[in-house]
């Protein structure tokens, strides 16, 4: 049963690659596709229309899951759902997973009948000192609980995110990774991998394809799901050799060994107070700076 599985995904992944050729295309001023063929998301290299008659076909459903607490909650959750429920896949079915610390009544605004929230009440004992910590492992537990039964794609994302533009189907693939917006544009060697070679989240000097952001990662439920379980794996296995790394750390060492099939451009993650570069050109979503808002 499990052969059969991987079998239709990877069957799946072909054809996504196959369908990348007809409806994405180059831009000579930004890397538009990686060396494992994956393509990377910016303006002007997807055809939108051409993705939205496939995926129209499909009746899919896709999820977005968001943590907050304590001030995340006062300060950003509103603006991001708010934001979200404009611009985050419109005309598609979209389940919000909201998990919070306390009750919350949702924000007053239109809301698409094809847009449902589950709102998730946290108990206090679970709020660990290790916010990425208990994020992953929640993420994790309400996946295999049931998210994986109720959406066909699924993006976890932060809580101080504010959409600017339409985040449509030109992110959906298999696994989704988002590249760090300062980063980006930096050399590789100087990438802040982790470099202790007995941390589980060790990269080698001179490896390393991208450095990718924590704020959105995203894929089919099941490639969701195995992300969190390597980042728990991670985490217990430095806890056991008195190591802790970063949540970006461990998440950049599983897309080195587990190449993400798309990319989303820094214009999907991008810092409004930086100065804004000329291969930026459509900022779909900003990321504010905490207690910036």
């Amino acid at each position: 049963m499990k052969t059969k599985k991987r079998l239709l995904m990877l069957l799946f992944c072909l054809f996504l690659l196959l369908m990348a050729k007809v409806v994405f295309r180059m831009r000579v001023d930004v890397i538009t596709t990686t060396d494992w063929l994956a393509p990377v998301i910016w303006e002007g290299t997807f055809d939108r229309e051409a993705l939205g008659k496939y995926y129209r076909k499909q009746n899919i459903t896709v999820g977005l899951v968001v943590f907050a607490v304590g001030s995340l909650t006062d300060q950003y959750l509103d603006p991001f759902l708010r934001s979200a429920s404009k611009f985050f896949m419109p005309g598609y079915k979209v389940i919000f997973y909201v998990m919070v610390d306390r009750f919350l009544q949702l924000p007053e605004m239109d809301y698409d009948p094809r847009h449902s929230f589950q709102i998730h009440l946290i108990g206090e004992e679970r709020w660990w000192n290790n916010f990425d910590l208990m994020r992953m492992k929640l993420l994790g537990e309400h996946i295999q609980d049931h998210i994986r039964h109720e959406v066909d794609f699924l993006f976890s994302m932060s809580a101080n995110l504010v959409f600017q533009s339409e985040f449509g189907v030109e992110t959906l693939s298999m696994s989704v990774a988002q590249l760090h917006a300062w980063w980006y544009f930096r050399k590789t060697g100087d990438l802040p991998y982790e470099r202790r070679p007995m941390s589980a989240a060790y990269i080698p000097f001179g490896l390393g394809d991208f450095y990718y952001a924590g704020t959105i990662v995203g894929g089919m439920p099941l490639r969701v799901l195995d992300l969190t379980q390597e980042y728990m794996k991670g985490v217990v296995l430095d806890a056991e050799n008195g190591l802790n790394s970063t949540y970006e750390k461990y998440l950049n060492k599983y897309f080195f060994l587990n190449k993400p099939t798309k990319l989303l451009s820094p214009e999907y993650s991008w810092d409004p107070t930086f100065h804004t570069l000329r291969q930026v050109r459509s900022m779909k979503i900003a990321q504010y700076p905490i207690d910036s808002l």
